[in-house]
């Protein structure tokens, strides 16, 4: 798991002209696949985002869908239970 209290920025493309820069929340395994929460730094959005997660050979983020509900339900598992384990800090 990666947390830290610098902001680590990513900027999400969704179609050719909608972009949408987030903080990296963390980054965190499940399963021996790793994942990463983000949350978008437009006040106006109050959603987190979670996607499978990788490094490219150049260390690029790479970033992929969550493909089924019973993957989704997993991550949100885990990921709520890092924010218990970090709220009881």
């Amino acid at each position: 798991m990666i947390m830290s209290d610098e902001m680590n920025t990513l900027t999400l493309v969704f179609g050719e002209n909608d972009e949408e820069e987030c903080e990296v929340l963390v980054i965190f395994e499940v399963e021996d696949q790793e994942y990463i929460a983000l949350e978008p730094l437009n006040e106006e959005i109050e959603d987190i985002y979670l996607y499978r997660y990788s490094e490219g050979e150049n260390g690029e983020a790479l970033l992929d869908e969550i493909e089924t509900d019973e993957e989704y339900s997993m991550v949100v598992d885990a990921f709520e239970g890092l924010i218990d384990e970090e709220d009881e800090e």
